[in-house]
């Protein structure tokens, strides 16, 4: 039902991703730049405190790294992406809450489109990763050597959907939750932003000291975002094949939240206009 709803309202569904787009950047002196300068411009704050002034010998020793700049950049945009759209998934049924009472659409549309429109933009940011890459095969260095790259890039859009389908089965269950429960967008940007540190994004198990610690990698085998980022890292950083057991696990994680997403957001809708 969901999926064939879905495809009879996709002129609909695009049509609010260009109108989500175009609000998006409407005020903006920039525009559609922005989505590759604010990427560059926080890739290289965070490379020049985590890289130069924190840890910096530390991540140098990691032979996971291989090239900090290109290892935090990935994991920055893949959880940007993650955070902002489902944020704005979760906002989206409050925001449109006067078109959903005067026009009857399947209200999942809206938390979809605003993942939708993110991960457009998202695609675009990758621009600052292509150039990232570029720059580094060109002017390699012993402290930021080339990144591998091999047939296995090919495979980097696998760890991207995987990625999509897991932001648009968090957006339901998120969107669902906030209609009732006003509390949830604060405790969720909390929540955001603790996954934010507990995910290897400027960070590396191995450098925590030592061998990594069975609770720490405990936590991080449970994390699907860890998984995901590792997969992208591995096609675009290290040149890798993706990793079976991360594939595994991460695509059923996304699956079954999308799947429950769903059910919830289903059987709740008929209640939104109550409480919008």
């Amino acid at each position: 039902m969901f999926f064939k709803e879905l495809y009879r309202y996709r002129h609909l569904l695009r049509e609010i991703v260009v109108k989500n787009i175009k609000i998006q950047y409407r005020h903006s002196v920039l525009g559609v730049v922005w989505t590759l300068l604010e990427p560059l411009l926080t890739t290289l704050v965070l490379v020049f405190v985590f890289g130069r002034l924190f840890g910096g010998a530390r991540l140098a020793q990691d032979p996971n790294i291989i090239n900090f700049p290109i290892y935090l950049l990935c994991g920055r945009l893949l959880f940007h992406f993650f955070s902002q759209s489902t944020k704005r998934a979760m906002k989206s049924m409050k925001s449109s809450a006067s078109v959903i009472k005067k026009v009857r659409v399947p209200k999942f549309i809206y938390p979809v489109a605003n993942v939708l429109s993110n991960f457009v933009t998202f695609l675009i940011s990758l621009v600052v990763l292509v150039g990232f890459v570029v720059f580094f095969v060109v002017a390699a260095s012993e402290r930021n050597p080339a990144p591998y790259l091999t047939w296995n890039l090919l495979l980097a859009p696998v760890p991207l959907l995987i990625l999509f389908i897991l932001s648009v089965g968090v957006g339901l269950i998120v969107s669902t939750l906030a209609v009732f429960f006003k509390d949830v967008e604060y405790l969720y940007s909390v929540f955001t932003m603790t996954l934010f540190y507990a995910t290897p994004i400027f960070w590396s198990p191995a450098t925590m000291g030592g061998s990594p610690d069975r609770g720490l990698m405990m936590v991080l085998n449970i994390n699907p975002l860890f998984a995901i980022i590792e997969m992208f890292r591995d096609t675009v950083l290290r040149g890798q094949m993706i990793q079976l057991r991360q594939f595994v696990f991460a695509l059923v994680f996304a699956l079954v939240v999308l799947v429950i997403g769903i059910w919830l957001f289903q059987r709740k809708q008929n209640e939104f206009v109550l409480h919008i």
